[in-house]
């Protein structure tokens, strides 16, 4: 489960106010969009989810985990709950598509005999199971994708959060991706997009969190929280 309650989170430069008092809440299994103009606090809430930062005020509480409070050394172990798909993929180049999604399974400690059993599997999820010899430069940008999703799903997270997943692909791709993501969600998977692309949005019946100069200002199941731009 996510919670974040009454958070607000001030940068040190010019005290710039990110947030201003937010409160959401996402229980397991949800698959809930996050929504809103550019500076509106979508990535600095992405940003407390995975205890890159502490709030300057309030609870955020992720998968058991009090960030406010958080220990350093527990932070690893918060971030195996989470999987995070950024917008530039960070993929690594010299390594193949199997060693990339192996290389996050690695990194955690996980035993060999786990890891070739779980990469293949997840491979084959996001339909990528014959490119795994493949190099990040001979896939297309919905394949590049794909592999990092499959690389946030390896460790099993309990969440999934989409930081801007379908700003490189287009309208075709973008959708194949969101379909994907159903899917995951599907198997159990607590899903989170965080986006600013309203027709995209639209075609889903999704919950919908709309975000403005860092408060909630509509929180609804199915469609964006404006019919018309304002």
């Amino acid at each position: 489960m996510i919670e974040l309650q009454d958070v607000y989170q001030v940068y040190n430069e010019g005290g710039t106010h990110a947030l201003n008092g937010i409160s959401l809440k996402i229980d397991d299994g949800e698959f809930v969009f996050v929504v809103g103009p550019s500076g509106s606090g979508k990535s600095t809430i992405i940003k407390l989810l995975s205890a890159e930062l502490r709030p300057t005020q309030g609870r955020v509480h992720v998968n058991g985990f009090e960030i406010e409070n958080i220990p350093h050394k527990d932070i690893p172990y918060l971030r195996r709950t989470i999987g995070v798909v950024y917008q530039d993929f960070r993929l690594i180049d010299n390594k193949t598509v199997y060693e990339n999604v192996a290389f996050v399974m690695r990194a955690v400690g996980a035993p060999q005999r786990i890891i070739k059993k779980r990469v293949p599997y997840v491979l084959e999820l996001v339909g990528l199971k014959n490119k795994s010899r493949r190099f990040p430069h001979q896939l297309s940008g919905g394949e590049q994708q794909r592999v990092a999703i499959a690389r946030a799903l390896v460790n099993n997270p309990d969440v999934i959060i989409a930081d801007e997943p379908t700003g490189n692909l287009d309208p075709a791709r973008s959708v194949e991706l969101m379909t994907l993501l159903e899917k995951i969600n599907g198997l159990g998977t607590t899903v989170l997009v965080v986006t600013h692309e309203r027709e995209l949005v639209n075609q889903l019946e999704k919950r919908v969190v709309a975000i403005e100069r860092g408060v909630v200002i509509s929180d609804r199941t199915g469609g964006y929280y404006l019919d018309e731009e304002k």
